[in-house]
């Protein structure tokens, strides 16, 4: 490579650029440290002694002399509340807010911030005057978001319902959840005494409205439908019911397990119990589950006999083996005055009495609904959790089925 004599000026010249360059950045930095109040150090201090209280009031102090330090605290105040300090972060963005030098955007920052301390606590009302006080900023969505939260905590579902069209006029995003926020009203008029039918009635619309709108759901349709046969129920128009219950079986067959009980009821009430274990005997071998399997046996036991409703649980117990199913129809049978001949098959010459004990101890783990989400488990089904407050989570299957 041949050697050019200007490489021995250019060389030096970066040197000495790069020398000076780093010396003014030392300079500058030495000037802002010493800017910062004695205070700053002071919190920095206490901090690092693990005095958190004293470091609290030493940043108080700060912010009163240098207005550029608020970062600072909404730094603090989140840190507190994510290790569940929660009077520490209340102290931090109360005392922003105090301010009344505090820019607006900064104080609308605090208020936010201070309301999620607040519903982080748990103190409710609070909250929801802090949300309600930042709605038409910058931070709308968010707020009226987290009133919604609020609203469903309360059970207020009107408020709830009101609050999601408000964040439907801001923005396109669905709330799945709306239409069961109609369901829990139209529940509560068929649970009130007298039944506010005409109001129910509206409610159920609206459900059906908000789900279309949203992207209807097998969960929100299922929960509709069974709304809509309590209601014909309540009003003696048992057709009505059939209808709406068995519609279920063919637009959510994972939900037959649900509406089994309530339609044979209803088939029986119509004289046609026949009939109606036809459909859920029909039911099943389309689409197996434990609730079904549960009902059927029961039916077939009572109806028809012993050895039928055996018959069908061997066929059913061969095809998908499940300890549950077994432990179902054992319960059952030890219900009977005198059991059948076929429950003696099971296992010749054994107790049955301490053989569903010994298989019970392990179903019971088994008999339960489960949240997808947050993993809480329940004996009935919930259309939402009661653990994370997650909707539509739980599957309507019970444990031994989906493991």
């Amino acid at each position: 490579m041949d050697f050019e004599l200007w490489w021995l000026i250019i060389v030096p010249v970066l040197f000495g650029l790069g020398w000076l360059a780093a010396r003014f950045d030392f300079r500058q930095m030495l000037s802002e440290t010493r800017s910062l109040p004695a205070s700053y150090f002071k919190g920095l201090n206490f901090l690092l002694n693990e005095e958190p209280d004293r470091a609290i009031d030493a940043f108080i102090e700060v912010a009163k002399l240098d207005p550029e330090t608020t970062e600072l605290h909404f730094a603090l105040g989140s840190l507190f509340r994510r290790r569940g300090e929660i009077e520490r972060a209340i102290r931090v963005h109360q005392s922003l807010l105090s301010r009344e030098d505090l820019p607006l955007s900064d104080r609308e920052n605090a208020q936010l911030e201070l309301a999620q301390d607040f519903l982080k606590a748990g103190m409710l009302d609070r909250a929801e005057q802090g949300f309600q006080a930042i709605v038409h900023t910058r931070h709308a969505q968010g707020a009226i978001s987290a009133l919604i939260r609020i609203y469903e905590s309360e059970h207020d579902w009107p408020r709830a319902i009101d609050a999601v069209q408000q964040l439907r006029s801001r923005s396109d995003q669905p709330v799945p959840q709306l239409a069961h926020y109609h369901c829990e009203r139209a529940q509560a008029f068929l649970e009130a005494e007298p039944v506010d039918f005409d109001s129910a009635s509206q409610a159920l619309d609206a459900a059906e409205h908000a789900a279309r709108q949203n992207g209807a759901t097998p969960a929100s349709e299922t929960r509709i439908r069974l709304l809509r046969a309590q209601w014909a129920a309540r009003r003696g128009d048992l057709e009505s019911q059939r209808v709406y219950l068995q519609e279920v079986l063919s637009s959510a067959p994972d939900y037959a397990g649900l509406v089994a009980g309530p339609l044979l009821a209803c088939y029986a009430a119509l004289d046609q119990a026949s009939q109606g274990l036809a459909v859920l005997r029909d039911q099943y071998a389309r689409v197996p589950t434990l609730d079904l399997f549960n009902v059927v046996f029961r039916a077939l036991r009572t109806q028809e006999g012993a050895d039928t409703a055996w018959g069908f649980a061997r066929e059913a117990l061969r095809a998908h083996p499940s300890l549950l199913g077994l432990d179902r129809l054992l319960e059952v049978e030890l219900a009977q005055d005198n059991p059948s001949a076929e429950s003696q098959q099971l296992v010749p010459g054994a107790d049955l009495g301490l053989l569903r004990s010994l298989i019970h101890k392990h179903t019971q783990r088994l008999d339960r609904y489960a949240c997808s989400q947050c993993g809480f488990e329940a004996r009935r089904y919930y259309w939402q959790c009661p653990g994370c407050n997650a909707w539509e989570t739980y599957r309507p299957r019970r444990l031994e089925e989906i493991r």
